[in-house]
């Protein structure tokens, strides 16, 4: 079963806006994007390398699995 591995956050960012998800604001090195169905923002550092903890925190936020995270990943350039 592939796991978690950390990824750029700018990568993320697309993950993010693919899964419907818009940019709100920067606050100092932290992006805040939202959704309407969500009950807190997802926000993430602008860092060259997102850990697997900051990744799987926000799946579970998103309400999204590994493996559909994983699967939309691969579609993303």
């Amino acid at each position: 079963m592939p796991h978690l591995v950390p990824v750029h956050y700018g990568k993320f960012a697309k993950f993010l806006e693919y899964i419907g998800c818009e940019f709100v604001r920067q606050k100092g090195s932290h992006l805040i994007y939202k959704r309407s169905d969500l009950n807190r923002p997802i926000v993430f550092p602008a860092s060259k390398q997102l850990s697997r903890i900051v990744i799987a925190n926000n799946l579970k936020t998103l309400n999204i699995s590994k493996e559909k995270y994983l699967e939309i990943m691969g579609k993303i350039r």
